[in-house]
């Protein structure tokens, strides 16, 4: 194993979650923090929904780590369980181990059981993974289990997490009542370049590594392609590139290492990224192109005669360069829409910059298939002021996720989904 040759004290990059690895990038940190105040609220349904592994798991433990003392916990982490059985298994977590015969039966010593916790001031919350696979009539029967109430408090609370399918399923009329029950909801976006180099030194220190970064640049954009930003992608691609220089004999990883590791993983692009990928490639044969075409009368200009007359005639055809974007006034105008908008509309973040100018050029880039309108978020960004580049504007995520689809990863990073209702607790005044 590389271990002692890389310096590390254990395996940094594990599938299992362990919470002593957990990274706040990403705006977990953030979501975190909105579990738990939700949680402390008591009231409603929380929905948590991410891709195959983006972090849910990781998230949820955190969660329940991070709990008060007087939060008592129950896991179902099986999708395929009768109500009964359910039952039985949130009985048997709250130290019941003989559960009554009949779902009645079973239901009436559920109450007794959270009315004592009640009185003896604790709560209990009931974390629910795999929500996705979870018969609708299952889904309608966790609902009722939220109607155990006293004259002022809920006596149960309920946390899904899910994949994507999930926000399918409560489309779904037969379920409507538990869709109006949920109170928060969130999404796992995948990480953007920035933050997958972020997360993999911070699992390298937690290991014990105290070196120089081990991933260059390239080979993060190229992990961040690979993994499409998941953590469970882009733990098993790094152990394997370690694996790979280690089994070289050098300390210095290079993309063959990473390709290696890619093959042996059997992973490839994620099938969203492909035809983006395949639209930069033909973008980068036309740049190409247009320099060529550039040069070519840049020297049929030099071979010109030079005379003053063919000097005011070339001044008279130059186009005039292009009136600078205000960018400031976008991320005003921004502003006013976001104290407007649903909080659940989403729009697509496809990059962002440290200084308006910046974030300028970045506007210029942007070709004619992004999604409109256009708008600029001046806001906080892991913690420091930064200018953020959004895309449409979209009632729900299916529609939101459908068009990011199209959209390449690029330089300035990878792009994914934003809510009005996260942006507005992270805006800034522009003055």
């Amino acid at each position: 194993m590389y271990l002692d040759y890389f310096g590390l004290k254990e395996a940094p990059f594990r599938i299992t979650p362990n919470t002593e690895y957990w990274y706040a990038g990403g705006q977990r940190g953030e979501m975190l923090a909105a579990l738990l105040y939700a949680i402390g609220q008591g009231e409603g349904i929380i929905k948590v929904v991410g891709e195959v592994g983006s972090g849910k798991t990781m998230l949820c433990r955190k969660l329940v780590a991070q709990l008060p003392d007087s939060v008592d916990s129950v896991y179902l982490g099986n999708p395929t369980l009768s109500p009964d059985d359910m039952l039985a298994a949130i009985l048997a977590d709250l130290g019941i181990e003989a559960p009554e015969s009949g779902r009645q039966a079973r239901l009436a010593q559920l109450n007794t059981t959270l009315l004592a916790r009640h009185e003896a001031g604790r709560r209990v919350v009931v974390f629910v993974e795999e929500a996705q696979g979870i018969a609708l009539d299952n889904l309608e029967f966790l609902r009722l289990l939220t109607n155990l109430e006293t004259a002022t408090d809920k006596l149960l609370q309920i946390v899904l997490f899910g994949q994507p399918e999930l926000d399918a399923q409560l489309t779904d009329p037969r379920i409507r009542q538990l869709k109006d029950r949920i109170t928060l909801s969130l999404n796992l976006s995948p990480l953007t370049e920035s933050e997958v180099a972020a997360y993999l030194r911070a699992r390298l220190s937690v290991a014990g590594y105290r070196g120089p970064d081990l991933f260059a640049p390239v080979l993060i954009a190229r992990m961040t392609q690979l993994s499409g930003g998941l953590s469970r992608r882009i733990n098993v691609l790094a152990d394997k590139t370690l694996l790979a220089a280690y089994a070289g004999q050098t300390h210095t990883l290079t993309p063959a290492h990473l390709d290696a590791a890619a093959g042996d993983a059997a992973m490839q692009l994620p099938a969203y990224a492909r035809p983006a990928l395949r639209r930069w490639a033909w973008l980068s044969a036309g740049l190409a192109a247009a320099l060529g075409l550039l040069a070519f009368v840049a020297w049929q200009a030099l071979s010109l005669d030079a005379s003053p007359r063919a000097s005011a005639a070339m001044a008279v055809h130059t186009p005039a360069p292009p009136a600078a974007v205000d960018v400031a006034d976008l991320a005003r105008q921004t502003q006013r829409w976001l104290a407007a908008a649903a909080p659940d509309t989403h729009v697509i973040q496809l990059a962002s910059a440290k200084e308006a100018a910046q974030a300028a050029v970045l506007l210029g880039s942007l070709d004619v298939d992004t999604p409109q309108p256009v708008r600029v978020l001046y806001g906080l960004r892991h913690g420091a002021p930064a200018w953020m580049i959004l895309a449409g504007e979209f009632a729900d995520r299916d529609a939101a996720m459908a068009a990011m689809r199209t959209q390449p990863a690029s330089a300035a990073g990878t792009p994914f989904l934003r809510t009005v209702g996260k942006m507005r607790a992270v805006a800034l005044p522009t003055g």
